[in-house]
């Protein structure tokens, strides 16, 4: 197959298969935006040409609607939940930034995001100096980066799998993405994860337009070296440098096809790695102290790795990259697609994998497989894992479900003759994730689907990364005024509780480690004891055990209907040694 990198024999390969009038009602259906209108179904399907949703300004309305509704998810009570001990090194880096200027703090991650968060909080400090009446807290602040991007990241899908697969499975990937809960809580965390996605998709825009250039007799230049700027901007976002292997597989796979005019070529291919170089240097320039260096030696080398474990499905692994299988086992992300994601989404991702392997869906296949091997599979096998890393495989779950209910919903509604069922199935196809992510608003990670146990088994799976430390704040605060004078308070994040004493004025509060059996064993009458769900350990858990099953809790505390932690006050001489 001689591959043409022009939209319409992209397209030609899955059959644009509704028309503007179809797809209106589908988005009125699933957002209560547009007014309903009459469907319009073609009876090809696959047919070779496209006939579908053409209308670049009704496009335009439809993707900016999406844009809105996924950034009123990703924004709506940012500040409802506490930093994490991961956030609060940000906004350490931050504070860092802003006193002494680039500096190697928080070395061993990239750049981009800690000077896009510095950007944002002191943007926000004078929002809140001129609007006293509506105030954004440091936590909102730390996150919107991650959140303006993750909302945008629904154009970036929209554009490559307009290109690949044709408007409609693009348009479909591009409300899944925006109503997503998994989706939409790892853009509000203040993580690399949703920057580097960002930015892999933007040079993969940059990569399909450029090739397309170059086919219609254009100078694609300019946009190979949009394309190598975007993949610096990744590397600055985070070291994830087998990332680039599925823009060049792409690119190589198809170099025995004749008559093609987008091959760069050894020259070009030096410029565009110089200019991917210089732009990794601007967006990065940390990379050149020798502290830098330092940090990332000593977290390749797992020396910064605070806890032994890691609580998955109720046992513990370790939780190290260099552990490989004997980690956290390699099904880890498939249970998290399984029980993490609408259960509509992950059946018709099924039935859309099956598709992506047949050569009727075109060329841009392998973008999708390219994608599956590159991430999937070695992030399976290292035995170190975090459920926001997911953020940059997520894309291929949604895409693979676009495919899955445009093929079912065509297929049935030729089948049945029924014009209006394939809107109505689509329809079904966005609405579910939305009311799903509507159900746990603010606390998105919380979800899970129905078939995995829904809000009775919340908590269970992935409870470090499903809870977060998002109590954090309110445990503080009533400590803070409770407590006694110059207090131990064990946790398991001693920073983050000093951070939020601090803020509540009890700079006296001396935070220690739950794990700490030395300073656990001096504990005295009125010290305190923090148990918070996700921070349970192998080293900790007798201790656990032990604190549970003799005191009784001073308070309990929720995110929304879930217990998430439980302060105990020793109401006598700490008399049960912890061993």
């Amino acid at each position: 197959m001689r591959l043409c990198y022009v939209a319409d024999v992209r397209n030609d390969a899955v059959g644009n298969s509704f028309s503007e009038q179809a797809f209106s009602e589908l988005l009125a259906l699933s957002t209560a935006i547009l007014s309903t209108t009459t469907a319009k179904i073609s009876p090809e399907f696959f047919a070779g040409q496209s006939v579908g949703l053409t209308n670049t300004t009704l496009i335009a309305i439809l993707l900016l609607l999406v844009v809105i509704i996924g950034f009123g998810f990703r924004v709506s009570q940012l500040g409802a939940e506490s930093l994490s001990e991961d956030e609060l090194n940000k906004l350490n880096t931050v504070a860092d930034y802003r006193a002494n200027g680039i500096t190697a703090s928080n070395g061993e991650h990239p750049m981009l995001m800690k000077a896009s968060q510095t950007l944002s909080v002191a943007a926000f400090e004078k929002w809140n100096s001129l609007f006293p009446s509506a105030q954004v807290s440091v936590e909102a602040a730390l996150r919107f980066p991650c959140v303006f991007l993750g909302a945008l990241t629904s154009i970036l899908l929209f554009l490559i799998f307009a290109e690949l697969f044709g408007n409609e499975i693009a348009l479909i990937t591009a409300v899944l993405w925006a109503f997503d809960p998994s989706a939409i809580g790892f853009n509000r965390i203040a993580k690399e994860d949703t920057f580097v996605l960002f930015f892999f998709l933007l040079a993969f825009v940059f990569w399909l337009r450029a090739q397309r250039k170059a086919e219609t007799s254009g100078k694609p230049e300019p946009l190979y070296w949009a394309t190598a700027a975007s993949l610096g901007a990744m590397m600055a976002s985070k070291y994830l440098p087998h990332l680039l292997g599925i823009i060049g597989s792409y690119y190589y796979v198809f170099q025995g096809i004749p008559q093609t005019q987008w091959r760069l070529g050894k020259f070009k291919w030096l410029i565009f790695m110089f200019v991917m170089g210089i732009a990794f240097v601007i967006f990065n320039p940390p990379i050149l102290l020798p502290e830098t260096w330092k940090a990332m030696r000593s977290f390749a080398g797992e020396k910064r790795v605070a806890h032994d474990s890691y609580e998955f499905m109720g046992q513990f692994y370790g939780n190290q990259m260099s552990l490989w299988l004997k980690g956290l086992p390699p099904t880890f992300y498939y249970v998290f697609t399984l029980v993490k994601i609408p259960l509509t989404t992950v059946i018709a991702a099924i039935v859309g994998l099956c598709f992506i392997f047949r050569k009727k869906m075109g060329d841009g296949r392998y973008f999708i497989l390219l994608w599956i091997l590159f991430w999937f599979i070695p992030f399976s096998l290292l035995g170190g894992k975090f459920t926001r890393y997911f953020t940059v495989g997520l894309p291929v779950v949604l895409v693979c479900s676009a495919v899955g209910w445009h093929t079912f919903a065509k297929f049935l509604s030729d089948k049945l003759n029924n014009k209006v069922l394939y809107a109505v199935l689509i329809s079904a196809a966005l609405l579910i994730p939305l009311i799903s992510s509507l159900s746990v608003v603010p606390h998105y990670r919380l979800y899970t689907n129905i078939a995995a146990g829904g809000s009775n088994r919340t908590g269970y799976y992935f409870p470090h990364d499903e809870f977060y430390d998002a109590s954090t704040n309110e445990v503080a605060q009533f400590i803070a005024k409770s407590a006694k004078p110059n207090a131990r308070v064990a946790n398991e994040t001693p920073a983050l509780y000093d951070y939020y004493f601090k803020r509540a004025g009890r700079e006296d509060l001396r935070s220690v480690l739950l794990s700490d059996k030395n300073e656990m064993n001096k504990f005295e009458t009125g010290d305190v004891i923090v148990i918070a769900r996700g921070r349970r350990y192998i080293r900790n858990d007798k201790t656990i055990q032990t604190i549970t099953a003799t005191m009784t809790p001073a308070q309990k505390f929720s995110l929304g209907n879930v217990p998430s932690a439980e302060v105990f006050v020793l109401q006598k001489a700490w008399n049960v040694a912890i061993e």
